[in-house]
């Protein structure tokens, strides 16, 4: 068996999907891995493949001809469909829904397409789950680039020339990114301030030394020894509405706390991506204001807005409109984690930076990248995972891929396998029936 990784392609893509730490780990395991020269750049060197195990080869044809799964980073590219051959497999992100065309184009040619996207969100698949990961090194990176992009000091500074004021941090949506961006915010020493319409998350925003944002609820009545005349509404707040005019019943599908016991919960979670924010539904006009207003109200005071909301297989929810950004101070910044989904933003322009009124809304793509060596590091450890959970060890000491369907996990992140679409969305946007038994 062997494994193949080849340079990324995509401009801009600086990871590779597999380092020499992993490599050690596949051997282990009884694979062989070849790599494609230079597929680490100048972080992960050849020489340092060689010495885990690997072979270096010279082109990427040659790792395509030979391995009998790839793994990448990104999905594969129309020129690297012109290598793929029936019964290989190929591990990468390939979120479903807008990858649907292109997972039909590998399943004609036979190949077994696996998605990282499609990983379960079930306690024993946290290992290999690379949306946490990479969204980690998002919402780290995204906050220094804040940083970097405003013109003011972020902590308070005191000097013999007067003290200057800290900047005010304002994270929408408290999944694995914004959760990440708030304690980078708090350790430059920012103001941070958070909203999340899950209730659940104030602890985890309040434990990282932020703010959590909501709307002033009545104190409840002191309790006087009279007739019990039932319990007194107070004013509902903000989120209780929201969680009601959202539908959601139960935790948000966030992985910060840790791996929770496999239950329904789960069950529930395995379609969210980390980083809704809470937004995977459709929100009322009514609440919908109101969420405005507050948030509003708060960026009239806010330098540094960091947005995080993605909604799997749809556009991503507009967080901040065009008014809203207009009530933000002149030289203040947003920072746009959801741009490549369309954004969180209605002025954000993927891969751009756009200046409305003295404001910056920037759109970046692909801010892992901007982390290469720990990213990489990362995913790396995920696509281990992964490729050890679909091996099976041969009696002659060797490792086989076997994929069980029967597993909830590899039922779940195959897209195509033999010729067959599995995944139900994929076929739902290719407009095709119901998946063939395999």
């Amino acid at each position: 068996m062997k494994v193949g990784i080849v340079k990324e392609t995509v401009e801009g893509e600086r990871r590779v999907a597999l380092v020499p730490e992993g490599v050690a780990k596949l051997r282990d395991r009884g694979l062989e891995v070849i790599v494609e020269a230079g597929a680490g750049r100048d972080f992960n060197l050849d020489e340092a493949y060689e010495e885990a195990g690997a072979e270096v080869v010279s082109d990427a044809s040659e790792v395509w001809s030979q391995a009998d799964l790839v793994a990448k980073v990104r999905a594969p590219t129309e020129d690297e469909l012109e290598y793929l051959r029936d019964g290989q497999l190929v591990v990468s992100f390939l979120p479903p829904v807008p990858s649907a065309e292109l997972v039909g184009k590998l399943a004609e040619r036979g190949v077994t397409a696996v998605s990282m996207d499609a990983i379960p969100r079930i306690a024993r698949a946290q290992s290999m789950d690379a949306l946490s990961s990479q969204s980690s090194v998002a919402g780290y990176k995204c906050m220094l680039m804040g940083a970097d992009a405003l013109g003011k000091l972020v902590p308070m500074m005191t000097t013999a020339a007067g003290t200057t004021k800290a900047a005010s941090v304002l994270v929408l949506g408290a999944g694995v990114a914004g959760l990440q961006a708030i304690a980078m915010g708090t350790r430059l020493g920012a103001d941070v301030y958070a909203f999340d319409i899950r209730p659940e998350t104030k602890e985890q925003i309040e434990s990282l030394g932020a703010t959590f944002v909501e709307e002033e609820q009545d104190p409840e009545p002191a309790q006087e020894e009279t007739e019990d005349e039932g319990p007194r509404p107070g004013l509902p707040g903000l989120w209780d509405e929201l969680k009601l005019a959202f539908g959601i019943q139960g935790g948000g599908g966030s992985r910060s706390n840790g791996a929770a016991e496999e239950s329904e919960e789960e069950e529930e979670d395995q379609d969210e991506d980390p980083d809704t924010g809470g937004y995977a539904q459709e929100q009322d006009q009514d609440k919908q204001q109101r969420d405005q207003e507050l948030v509003k109200a708060r960026l009239r005071e806010t330098d540094i807005v960091v947005t995080t909301a993605l909604v799997p297989g749809k556009d991503a929810p507009t967080l901040l409109t065009t008014e809203m950004v207009e009530e933000m101070p002149a030289g203040s910044v947003v920072i746009d984690l959801a741009a490549e989904a369309g954004g969180n933003c209605e002025l954000t322009e993927p891969g751009e930076i756009v200046e409305h009124r003295q404001v910056r809304v920037i759109g970046p793509r692909d801010i892992p990248s901007g982390v290469p060596v720990h990213a990489s590091q990362l995913y790396s450890r995920n696509v281990v995972s992964l490729i050890s959970h679909l091996v099976t060890d041969d009696d002659g000491g060797g490792g086989r891929i076997e994929l069980d369907f029967d597993d909830e996990i590899t039922d779940g992140a195959v897209l195509c396998h033999g010729g067959e679409i599995r995944h139900e969305s994929v076929r739902d946007a290719l407009g095709q029936g119901e998946k063939a038994e395999t």
